[in-house]
Formats: structure tokens, C-alpha cells, sequence
């Protein structure tokens, strides 16, 4: 590694000079040592590992800790998101609350408007219908009157018949 580069400040240096000698000239100016490489396998095959019982100690604490972290952002997290949940829902609530008593407000209105008599009035005086001669209404809630054109209910009485 360091005749490389050695051999990049070298050329750095004599790069103008090299480019201005001819080519046999610039070749033997280099006096440096040439680099050989040789590869050897190394077989790590029958090394064991031996295990370390303080540092399985630390990793299992270190995974715990962040085991521990772990949920209690997310924990942290699913409240906060649960929050804003639970405010669009009651914002809805709200809304279709207000929506429900306006629509309950103009129900009301129209039925007050459409069970006002003099209005029935007008309607049944374009159909044609008149009003009732006395006499021709009979009120069935009223209590039998003294008067003989009120309804009277049928009763059995025993009669002497049989004897």
C-alpha cells in the first residue's frame, strides 16, 4: 500500500518531466521495488467460538431496553392517533347532531303548518267539501247525554222467557 502510493506521488512529481523524455528514457527513471502479491487460503473452519456469558448479559439487557422502548412509543403513538380518532369522531357527533335538530326544527314547523285548521279549511273548500250540518255530527267520547239523538251501546238484560 505504501509503494503505491509512493508511486502516485512519484509520478505526480515527474508526470511533466516523463511527458517530455521519450518513452525507453521516462521507463528507467522508475528505481522502485516492484510489488508482488501472493494469495494465501486461510481455513477458519475449525475455530470454535467461545462464548461470552457477561456480553450475552449486556445484549439480553440492551434487547430488553429497547423491547421496553419499543412498546412504549408505540404505545405512546396508538394513544395519540386514537385521540385524534376519537376528536374527528366526536366532531361528526356533533355535526350530525346539529344537522338532526335542524332537521327536527323544520319538521316541527311543518307540522304546525299543515295542522293548522284554517288552512285544512281553504284545502277542503277547493275539494269541494262543505261544512257539517248540526246534527250531522256525533261525538262518540262525549258521555250518553240526556238528549235522545245521542248513541246508545247495546246491553243484554234477562228477560222471562225461559220460565
Amino acid at each position: 500500500m505504501a509503494a503505491a502510493a509512493t508511486a502516485t506521488i512519484h509520478e505526480a512529481e515527474w508526470g511533466m518531466e516523463r511527458a517530455s523524455l521519450p518513452t525507453s528514457v521516462a521507463t528507467s527513471l522508475w528505481t522502485g521495488t516492484p510489488e508482488i502479491y501472493f494469495s494465501k487460503a486461510i481455513d477458519n473452519s475449525r475455530l470454535v467460538k467461545v462464548e461470552d456469558p457477561q456480553r450475552t448479559r449486556e445484549m439480553n439487557r440492551f434487547f430488553a431496553a429497547l423491547a421496553c422502548l419499543f412498546l412504549l412509543v408505540f404505545t405512546y403513538a396508538w394513544q395519540h392517533f386514537k385521540a385524534i380518532d376519537y376528536g374527528y369522531k366526536i366532531e361528526a357527533a356533533k355535526r350530525e347532531l346539529s344537522e338532526k335538530t335542524e332537521m327536527n326544527r323544520s319538521l316541527r314547523l311543518e307540522d304546525a303548518s299543515l295542522r293548522d285548521p284554517e288552512r285544512i279549511d281553504v284545502l277542503a273548500r277547493r275539494m269541494g267539501l262543505v261544512p257539517p250540518e248540526p246534527g250531522q255530527v256525533i261525538r262518540m267520547d262525549s258521555a250518553a247525554g240526556s238528549d235522545g239523538q245521542s248513541p246508545v251501546m247495546a246491553s243484554a238484560t234477562s228477560t222471562g222467557l225461559g220460565q
